[in-house]
């Protein structure tokens, strides 16, 4: 993994307002180790930021290249407002978490977590999270590519298809001549052969 990977941390604060509360001591020093593990390993950690309604405001300035969530169970609202702060672009999540309550993985994948890990942290550990993580999310970006290309092809022959119809219905060509004429008019104007198409649909709805 690239040592400049520039990663942002979405934490609680580590302040202690009650040094007798033993769950709030431990779940600091476990934040507290997460982050010193993240620079022993030679990673960019460039921002710990709260589960707050500017998340997404904060993330869009940083432009990290990877999230990681530190929460509890009664912190689950910080994945939500992380993938909140992610949905217009997408990033890799990892969550770390002492919370052995399984029966959020399910809800953490499909909201986007590349990494869900419980009881993770020690510092030899973190790096090679970190590289599953992000190799998930590059084969997965690589997975939604291919499927919106997909979607783009056939959308675009659906449209080239109807256009050639209509040319053959209402100039009385052969299917060849309709497609070669839509063929030539792309070449002209310098467009693609859908975009022509779907100008020429357009027109004719317009006329009738």
């Amino acid at each position: 993994m690239n040592e400049a990977l520039r990663i942002v941390v979405v934490a609680p604060d580590l302040a202690i307002a009650d040094p007798h509360d033993e769950h709030a001591v431990l779940q600091a020093e476990r934040s507290r180790a997460l982050r010193i593990g993240l620079l022993e390993n030679n990673f960019n950690l460039v921002a710990t930021l709260p589960a707050d309604v500017f998340l997404s405001e904060r993330i869009a300035q940083l432009q990290p290249d990877l999230i990681i969530v530190d929460a509890e169970s009664e912190a689950r609202d910080a994945l939500e407002h992380v993938v909140m702060a992610t949905r217009d672009e997408r990033r890799p999540i990892v969550m770390f978490t002492n919370d052995e309550d399984t029966s959020h993985v399910k809800d953490a994948v499909a909201a986007g977590v590349s990494a869900y890990i419980v009881a993770g942290l020690a510092p030899q550990r973190i790096r090679p999270i970190l590289d599953v993580a992000m190799a998930r999310f590059q084969h997965e970006q690589a997975l939604r590519a291919e499927l919106a290309d997909a979607k783009t092809e056939l959308k675009d022959r659906k449209t080239i298809d109807r256009a050639k119809g209509l040319l053959m219905q209402r100039q009385g060509l052969t299917e060849q001549a309709a497609y070669e004429k839509l063929r030539k008019t792309a070449m002209d104007k310098g467009l693609k052969l859908a975009d022509v198409a779907q100008r020429m649909l357009d027109v004719m709805d317009l006329l009738g």
